[in-house]
């Protein structure tokens, strides 16, 4: 109705304004694909949910359940070469077939955001930050994120040599919160009295509480390698994303597990207390790219159901406002200041300034290339020496020079003609 389409399209312009904010380009991917391709590692559930059939050319194809797979396929063959992160974003329709009810439907909308070439936690974090920015620009309240890892899971699974097919059935249980269904299945399989003690334990440990719920999932999983390299980066992204000044309010949930098969580490979704449908997930898949035959690229994305978020606005009766932006980079000079690069990030976001942060840990002169290249007119160099004064160094891409400004003066500066 045309209400409710000026509503969903708002939406969506907010997502497209996050994107600029961010530095995403967007794409344009295919409604029909090949069923090869979008059934890869979409996960049991959405298989079985596809609208799939054969064209006249005698293949198989399928109506598009999610954009991920659209996207790192174009990543491994016309995006190749590109360099890296690419931020990558595309807006439009799915299918799945559903039981059609409250926030659920067999067509929806969605905002998609991919940030691949990068490992580090600030990647994770950025798309963490980006979604609470667009909960933000919509106008929802008391918002939370539901934050998992799915490599802690599979590092504990793999450890007792559970097959990829059998954790890929777990982490289906898992994500319907069946979780002694998926435990059974786990004992079945063979696994030792310790895996299941641990399993157990994980899965009733959620909390507001991070620091100490990880602590505890730290010293269960000690003995499990990746499962406690997997924590670790977990308790990164979580720390970088509680520095900054939006603090969104994060639920650490340790037996947390998502549909899709593809996911190798950090996953989340966003909830309002209105409503026990997802807002929004994502989380981190590392090998997807390569599956079609790509470069191993580390990736991370998110995607944010836009029908989902306009209901959300319904129920909590929100208003949307409009606003406008100038395009920056943030750069650390060492991995020591990643945390504080993201808090200038989101003060000046905070204020319609779109930014850029740099995420592959590379040098200065590396990264002023980059900028250079892609025409970014400022980039902002975070330095111990200047922090210390309460300072950065803005350098003007453009004139080529560079002036010491208090982090208070930023906004105003780049703002000022």
């Amino acid at each position: 109705m045309p209400e409710e389409a000026k509503l969903m399209r708002q939406i969506e312009e907010k997502a497209r304004r996050t994107a600029k904010l961010y530095g995403y380009k967007e794409i344009i991917t295919p409604v029909v694909e090949s069923y090869e391709l979008v059934a890869a590692k979409a996960g049991e559930e959405v298989r079985a949910r596809m609208f799939t059939f054969e064209d006249l050319g005698g293949r198989k194809v399928a109506l598009r359940p999610e954009f991920t797979a659209s996207v790192a396929r174009l990543v491994a063959t016309a995006l190749r070469n590109e360099p890296k992160p690419l931020r990558l974003f595309c807006i439009g329709s799915l299918y799945r077939y559903d039981e059609p009810q409250k926030g659920r439907f067999r067509e929806f909308w969605q905002s998609n955001f991919e940030l691949m070439g990068s490992e580090k936690p600030e990647a994770d974090a950025e798309v963490l930050l980006l979604t609470n920015t667009l909960m933000k620009l919509a106008g929802l309240k008391n918002y939370a994120f539901k934050v998992g890892h799915i490599g802690v899971l599979r590092g504990i699974l793999s450890h007792e040599g559970m097959t990829e097919e059998t954790q890929n059935r777990v982490m289906q249980l898992m994500d319907k919160k069946q979780h002694e269904d998926a435990i059974t299945i786990v004992k079945e399989a063979g696994a030792s009295a310790k895996c299941l003690d641990v399993l157990q334990k994980l899965v009733s440990m959620q909390g507001s509480d991070s620091a100490k719920i990880l602590a505890t999932v730290e010293n269960l999983v000690e003995d499990y390698g990746t499962a406690s390299d997997a924590v670790k980066n977990f308790k990164e992204i979580i720390k970088l994303v509680s520095e900054t000044p939006e603090k969104p309010k994060i639920i650490v949930d340790a037996g947390f597990a998502r549909g899709l098969e593809y996911y190798t580490g950090m996953i989340f979704e966003v909830y309002i207390p209105e409503l026990d449908i997802a807002l929004a997930g994502g989380g981190r898949y590392n090998r997807l790219v390569e599956l079609f035959g790509g470069e191993p690229t580390p990736a991370v994305g998110v995607a944010h159901g836009i029908d989902r978020i306009m209901l959300a606005t319904q129920e909590q009766k929100t208003e949307l406002k409009t606003e406008n932006g100038k395009s920056v980079m943030v750069v650390p000079v060492n991995e020591n200041l990643a945390g504080e690069a993201l808090k200038i990030s989101e003060m000046l976001r905070a204020e319609n300034v779109s930014v850029e942060t740099e995420v592959m840990r590379r040098k200065v002169a590396k990264a002023l290339e980059d900028a250079d290249r892609r025409g970014i007119s400022h980039v902002i160099i975070v330095g111990e020496r200047e922090l210390k004064e309460g300072a950065v160094i803005l350098r003007d891409m453009h004139k080529k020079e560079q002036t010491k400004v208090k982090i208070e003066n930023l906004t105003e500066t780049l703002k000022s003609p």
